[in-house]
């Protein structure tokens, strides 16, 4: 069901100070995240070996967590090290943990084989925290499972209607062809441009008086969940590729699964204008908090819809062509994963 081996965003830093420890439901298991005296983030299961407890009910002892239901205490490593009024330790006597790592803001874990768990392969999210970028960091729980949420990103013809008076703006969006391509085996690339338009309603929060322009939308989408994208708005008239001048953003959207039916969103979207004015960061968030709420309302109705009846087919159209391959490409990277060679 869930692809195991592969990087996903188990919290953003905020989330994890140094005396939390973080309940956090990710592909089905329950999990803590917490940090040790170095900052360094550890992952375990949220589940004491003796009685089942949670641990998320625990206490923190430095690098180590105290299961506050019979006192057993576990290392960051999940060894369990002591228990009250017993001198032997069974060697079983242990939680499940996971690698995890911090890359700019992000809490990273690998749910799959540890031997696998290459810190490499975790995406480039720069503009998170970059001098020539701003952003705020978002959360949301969408109660729908990644694939639907996956559909809605890799076809940017709902920008012309679930956002008509926030991102979208524009019918055209929904009339331009988008050039699709496939990245390895593991990601799709989609680029969509509209030249002429109006500008969106969030642009028009952005910049008084900003007439008619060119936008584009470049990104990739991995078939772990990670979207990551660079979008803009130039002036109509301005030389293709030049951009000076231009609205740029870079968008770091990291689709998590938190069970079948529900999916961690974690997002930023940078901007890399007008850096010492906090108002356009927040302005820039709030437009685009807004917007993933309106995509939740259409998608957890969608949701329940197909749900009541899950058998019944489905009608394609031409704009599926991206949700078809990268649908491909996630059975081929789950078949791969069984069969061991990845």
């Amino acid at each position: 069901m869930f692809l195991r081996n592969a990087w996903y965003v188990a919290a953003w830093d905020y989330e994890v100070l140094a005396d939390t420890i973080l309940e956090r439901l990710i592909l089905g298991r329950s999990l803590i995240v917490y940090r040790t005296e170095a900052g360094e983030p550890v992952v375990l299961e949220n589940r004491c070996c003796h009685r089942g407890a949670p641990l998320a009910l625990g206490r923190k002892e430095g690098d180590h967590i105290r299961c506050m239901y019979h006192g057993l205490k576990f290392a960051a490593n999940g060894d369990c090290i002591e228990i009250p009024g017993q001198e032997r330790i069974p060697p079983n006597a242990r939680v499940q943990s996971f690698p995890a790592v911090q890359r700019k803001r992000l809490i990273w874990v690998w749910m799959g084989d540890p031997a696998q768990a290459d810190d490499t392969l975790i995406p480039d999210t720069f503009s998170i925290q970059h001098p020539g970028w701003r952003t705020k960091p978002g959360y949301k729980l969408f109660r729908a499972n990644l694939a639907l949420i996956a559909d809605n990103l890799l076809d940017f013809s709902h920008l012309s209607f679930v956002h008509e008076g926030s991102l979208g703006g524009s019918a055209a969006i929904a009339a331009a062809t988008p050039e699709i391509s496939v990245i390895g085996t593991r990601a799709i690339r989609i680029v969509r441009r509209v030249s002429n338009v109006d500008p969106a309603p969030y642009h028009r929060r952005l910049v008084a008086g900003i007439g008619k322009i060119n936008r584009w939308w470049d990104y990739e989408l991995s078939v772990s969940g990670m979207f990551i994208m660079t979008s803009g708005a130039e002036p109509v008239g301005q030389d293709p590729g030049n951009h000076a001048g231009a609205l740029m953003f870079h968008s770091c959207q990291a689709l998590t699964p938190a069970s079948a039916s529900s999916t961690h969103y974690f997002f930023s979207h940078a901007h890399n204008f007008a850096l010492d004015d906090p108002t356009v960061t927040e302005a820039t968030y709030q437009s685009i908090a807004a917007a993933f709420d309106e995509d939740s309302r259409m998608i957890e109705a969608q949701a329940k819809v197909l749900g009541a009846d899950p058998g019944r087919a489905l009608v394609g159209i031409v704009a599926d062509a991206a949700l078809t391959r990268y649908r491909r490409l996630v059975v081929a990277a789950l078949e791969a994963e069984r069969a061991g060679s990845v």
